[in-house]
């Protein structure tokens, strides 16, 4: 008889969720492939004029299921928000759709919402977590607006959800606002500074002991269902450490109402095209730990018969992982 999978949630608490689509933009073909050559790439990934690929702001609904504690709705992901300039949104074909439209288009409003989730702190990820004080509003916080081409000055901020206490991890934490990163603009004083009072932090156990270097192929001693951090105040709702793109990513994971696993991938894997061993971004502050956390995670996928959201994936995010000879291939699933 074959083993059960141990289950990467243990919980009585289900949620029902809707993709939220946060607004397509584009990135740099070269820096999303890092040391995959252009001519592999674009065979797949077809790079406009300016060298760019379309990626997503994809987010996740979650409305629990049933009475219980904690917040009715549940948020995963934000995306870049409102706040950028004209210049800078055409640096990255940004539209000016935001969480807030998504999340209008679902008849839901940002007061509504009780938690919110972040993979990581990257402003793509997590500049909707405050937004543009309107006028006749008073700001929250003023200070330094963030931009990409040349300086803006300051503006007036306020929380996009202010009645939600906000979850990430605390390694992702203190690497923000100390500027830890091989980007010198992502981190933003305008998303951080604002939300320091309604952080819940989590200290997930990493993959792998501190100092100690894995092999290419090595797994995690501990297996990632006995790593996994439940969040403080959110039922069903638990955190694992996926470092690599930064320390402190997390991935996120609950159990829907028809009882599949489904676990939000970050930037270990932004897109169906970055299921190789080698395809690590050139914006990770290691790329062969991202090589390293790709195989336990996709192992542990495929054993454990996760449906993946990918978080940047253009096309379907919903995604199952199937063994393929040495390595793996991602199959979409339609829901």
């Amino acid at each position: 008889m074959p083993n059960t999978p141990q289950p990467l949630i243990d919980t009585g608490t289900r949620y029902r969720w809707e993709l939220i689509r946060a607004g397509a933009f584009r990135l740099d073909g070269g820096s999303m492939f890092g040391l995959i050559p252009r001519v592999v790439w674009e065979r797949t990934a077809k790079p406009d004029e300016r060298g760019r690929i379309e990626v997503q702001h994809n987010c996740l609904l979650l409305e629990r299921v049933g009475d219980g504690s904690g917040p009715k709705l549940v948020l995963i992901e934000v995306g870049t928000g409102d706040k950028l300039d004209p210049k800078s949104r055409d640096i990255f074909a940004m539209s000016s759709r935001w969480i807030g439209d998504a999340l209008q288009e679902k008849n839901c409003r940002c007061e509504d919402i009780g938690a919110v989730v972040t993979t990581h702190l990257h402003f793509d990820h997590a500049g909707g977590l405050t937004r543009l004080a309107r006028a006749g509003e008073k700001a929250d916080w003023n200070g330094t607006a963030s931009c990409f081409a040349g300086s803006r000055g300051e503006h007036g901020v306020k929380l996009t959800f202010p009645n939600a206490a906000l979850h990430t991890q605390a390694r992702e934490w203190n690497d923000a606002v100390a500027n830890r990163s091989v980007m010198t603009r992502t981190y933003f004083r305008d998303h951080l500074e604002l939300i320091r009072e309604r952080l819940v932090l989590a200290d997930s156990p990493r993959p792998f002991p501190t100092g100690h270097v894995p092999g290419r192929d090595e797994m995690p001693l501990a297996p990632v269902y006995n790593r996994v951090t439940m969040l403080s105040g959110v039922p069903g709702v638990g955190v694992f450490l996926a470092p690599g793109h930064t320390w402190g990513q997390q991935a996120i994971a609950f159990v829907d109402d028809t009882g599949r696993t489904v676990v939000f991938t970050p930037d270990v894997m932004p897109t169906a095209w970055h299921v190789g061993a080698a395809y690590s971004l050139g914006y990770d502050v290691e790329p062969y730990t991202s090589m390293v956390t790709r195989h336990w995670f996709l192992r542990a996928a495929s054993e454990g018969g996760w449906m993946l959201v990918l978080d940047h994936e253009p096309g379907n995010p919903c995604r199952r992982v199937k063994e393929a000879g040495p390595w793996f291939e991602l199959v979409e699933d339609g829901r």
